[in-house]
């Protein structure tokens, strides 16, 4: 690999497009350069949840103007690009074709190489574009919208799956319970955010697989849990849950936000101790949560156990994350770029089959 090397990359999985401009100088850390983000949230708003086909048109309209802002923030320009860098899996087929068939395009023009990058693993390197990033091994907790696992990380290339989810994932544990609570998209954020008024003790709600004996995650006996709580409360109100007095909604809601994350505070401790590890990543759009973060660093605090987080404005889908691990793998030799530009995606793509 070239001692300086820029990579460009491009992130589409489902409803923000992301890029980002990072580069490589020997062996330190790669350093980000530019990146620019555009969320869907608002458009997505009217219909309750991602819609597809709107999001994949969405991306066409955004990343080449992205990738404009990217480089004139950098000061850079296409012909400064070395490799292009782009969201190959999981996520929405048709959202994942417009990131892969844009870098492809990119790179035959410029007769550059490219190279398709896990989703999640850009969301487990992510932390490594912070101010404090970590040092391998440690334990990687991941909780996005689909996904929930925990992953023992020895290195770029080398995850071990621990334990994932078996139904819903932490993320959408929030999302359909917010839902339920008649709490606008992105439901996570909302039901957060009304949780900060309620008393998180006030319904006793299950937690589901905690005392399992294993590192595996369900979350829908939970959001079946709300639902019912949420009905009983609202049959003395005429039915619809959205007219509970406020008061009792955000109880509902603390309780809610309680159950899920003393799951994956515990889950982690034990992932700690069963590996003997003492470092631990949280990656993915729910690692922005605040009582998650509160929880995760008083437990590690007392087990002298380091928490890395990724900056709160990379916790989302961004291009800045897809970037560092495509120049990290390059870095440490683990993948080629290449100048074959025919494409596929692969929607489903398990981390440790990488």
């Amino acid at each position: 690999m070239e001692k300086n090397l820029k990579v460009l990359g491009i992130e589409s999985s489902c409803d923000e497009t992301g890029v980002a401009l990072v580069q490589v100088q020997g062996r330190a850390l790669p350093t980000l350069l530019a990146d620019a983000l555009y969320s869907q949230i608002e458009m997505h708003q009217a219909y309750g949840g991602v819609v597809p086909e709107l999001a994949s048109r969405d991306h066409i309209r955004r990343v080449l103007p992205l990738t404009e802002q990217v480089l004139a923030a950098s000061g850079q320009t296409l012909a400064d690009v070395d490799v292009v860098a782009f969201t190959r899996g999981p996520g929405l087929a048709g959202a994942l074709l417009v990131g892969a068939g844009v870098a492809c395009a990119l790179g035959a023009a410029l007769n550059k190489p490219v190279l398709g990058m896990h989703h999640l693993e850009g969301h487990l390197l992510s932390p490594f574009l912070s101010a404090d990033p970590p040092e391998f091994p440690f334990v990687a907790l991941l909780v996005s919208g689909g996904h929930t696992q925990l992953m023992r990380v020895d290195g770029v290339g080398r995850y071990t799956l621990l334990g994932e989810t078996i139904d819903d994932a932490a993320g959408e544990a929030f999302d359909k319970s917010a839902k339920l609570l008649g709490l606008s998209y992105p439901g996570g954020p909302a039901l957060s955010k009304l949780a900060e008024a309620g008393d998180p003790t006030a319904f006793k709600l299950p937690r589901p697989l905690l005392h399992s004996g294993n590192l595996d995650f369900s979350f829908s006996g939970l959001k079946t849990a709300v639902m019912v709580q949420a009905k009983k409360l609202a049959a003395v109100q005429g039915g619809v849950v959205s007219a509970l007095p406020a008061i009792v909604l955000a109880n509902l809601a603390a309780s809610t936000q309680a159950a899920i994350v003393e799951v994956l505070v515990k889950k982690s401790l034990t992932a700690l101790t069963q590996t003997g590890l003492n470092r631990l990543v949280v990656a993915g759009g729910v690692g922005a949560n605040r009582m998650l973060r509160e929880q995760l660093n008083a437990a590690c605090a007392k087990r002298r156990v380091r928490v890395h987080y990724p900056e709160l404005h990379l916790c989302t889908d961004n291009g800045a994350m897809i970037a560092m691990a495509a120049a990290m793998r390059l870095q440490a030799g683990q993948q080629t770029a290449s100048k074959v530009y025919a494409f596929d995606v692969k929607p489903r793509w398990p981390l440790d089959l990488l």
